[in-house]
């Protein structure tokens, strides 16, 4: 953990319970419809969410999710905040499922590696996801939605609560900001359909079991699944091709991510067995500059790497550098158990609700 978030945690822990209290009087006023008032879309609406404060593999899991309605024959789009972007609509479509409308600065890097990575689905964003996604069933006559990063986002009501969690950091310590990572207490997770740990390897399986062994005990109806990042393919700057993760590995290479963990990147290269020859860590959905590329193209040639490797959330914002020097992206996927498969598809069917 940063030394700065530490410090963070540490003189927030005395206004953590009045945040938890706040947050926990939000949740009560939404689900009783006193002041707050929940809207229901006439199309079934999938939330992927977490409940603590940075990265926890949202984006690959509505990939997966997406991917899911998909081979059920439904016509899904993506309804998302766009953390990052500079556009400031009510409603902004990133993609029609056709054509890719806004770059990176703009929508924020994650609704454009959606839309980059799901042809055929529309790809929309904005404050208020109530409105953003009527919008797409009006304009693209979708039968569905998935709300990314929705699960506080209470204002529209969804079917299916999807709360996910990283291997590698689990709840923290276990407080409520700003004492802690959580964005609201415990009890919320009673609002889940079913829990996810991302990020299960053989470094955080035990972790993950004993996790999994508490969440049973205090929320025994909800079901917990367990999901596997592995590469597939790796992406280059200069050839516009995916290629061999095995020629990758033959490279020296100077790392780099822009992500809410970056040591976990560089922990999945290691354990890949890249050859890295330098790695540097830069904020969460960090704008890069060409200052920030010249740097980085600098350090890789004076630790004589052949090519810099970066994740592919973060590739998408660096196409104005591509000719600079070798970029590579890791693409990496959730792998889930056949367990997942059937729950979802007992959930989302083909049917017109969930």
């Amino acid at each position: 953990m940063p030394r700065k978030l530490r410090l963070l945690f540490a003189v927030g822990r005395i206004f953590s319970p009045f945040y938890s209290l706040a947050m926990w009087l939000r949740a009560v006023l939404y689900r009783h419809g006193i002041l707050l008032k929940q809207q229901r879309l006439p199309v079934p609406v999938v939330s992927i969410g977490n409940l603590t404060l940075g990265g926890t593999g949202k984006t690959p899991l509505v990939l997966y999710v997406t991917r899911q309605l998909l081979a059920r024959g439904r016509r899904p789009a993506i309804v998302s905040r766009g953390y990052g972007g500079s556009v400031q609509g009510a409603v902004n479509v990133v993609s029609d499922g056709k054509t890719l409308a806004m770059a990176a600065p703009e929508a924020g890097d994650e609704p454009v590696l959606l839309a980059a990575s799901l042809p055929g689905v529309p790809v929309l964003i904005g404050p208020k996801r109530a409105e953003v996604g009527q919008a797409a069933i009006e304009r693209f006559q979708v039968d569905s939605l998935v709300l990314d990063d929705g699960f506080q986002h209470l204002a529209l009501a969804r079917d299916l609560d999807l709360v996910l969690f990283s291997a590698r950091t689990l709840v923290g310590n276990g407080r409520v900001f700003p004492g802690g990572p959580l964005r609201e207490p415990f009890s919320a997770l009673a609002r889940a359909h079913a829990f996810v740990i991302t990020g299960v390897d053989h470094a955080t399986r035990t972790e993950a079991e004993v996790f999994k062994q508490l969440l049973a005990v205090l929320f025994p109806n909800t079901p917990l699944f367990m999901g596997e990042y592995l590469p597939v393919c790796m992406l280059h700057s200069q050839q516009r091709r995916t290629f061999a993760i095995d020629k990758a590995r033959r490279l020296p290479l100077y790392g780099f991510a822009g992500i809410a963990n970056p040591e976990s990147f560089r922990h999945t290269l290691e354990r890949e067995r890249f050859l890295l020859t330098g790695f540097v860590g830069f904020p969460d959905h960090h704008r890069y500059t060409a200052a920030d590329v010249a740097a980085l193209v600098a350090a890789a040639r004076a630790r004589k790497a052949a090519a810099l490797v970066t994740t592919e959330k973060d590739y998408v914002k660096l196409a104005p550098f591509f000719k600079e020097f070798p970029i590579l992206a890791l693409r990496v996927e959730l792998f889930m158990a056949e367990e997942f498969d059937l729950f979802l598809a007992r959930k989302l069917g083909k049917t017109s609700s969930v």
